[in-house]
């Protein structure tokens, strides 16, 4: 295991802080310490890991990923008038729908 990095003080994010151009009150720089603390933990964990994977390639994927299309193939479908048949109203092979922004 790599060495741990080192602790994260409070004066350590206040000075991020101050880099990062962001206000914290103090209850913010007390509570952040340690979870920046484990947020480095936790990269280190990742390299880690990345460092012992050798030659394996990187994947975007856990799984084979397959391509889950069907064809485009022509197939029969309704006619204008079997798919305006069920319509309340219809002109020229189109739906009508009311205005609905008072347009002329």
């Amino acid at each position: 295991m790599p060495d741990s990095p080192p602790d994260i003080t409070r004066d350590d994010v206040a000075h991020l802080a101050g880099l990062a151009r962001i206000q914290l009150d103090d209850a913010e720089l007390e509570r952040l310490a340690p979870e920046l603390q484990k947020i480095l933990e936790s990269v280190a964990t990742v390299s880690e890991a990345l460092e012992g994977a050798g030659d394996v390639a990187p994947m975007s994927h856990p799984t084979p990923i397959t391509n889950v299309f069907r064809k485009d193939e022509v197939t029969p479908c309704l006619t204008p008038g079997q798919a305006l048949a069920g319509a309340p109203a219809s002109e020229g092979q189109r739906f009508l729908v009311p205005k609905i922004l008072g347009e002329e």
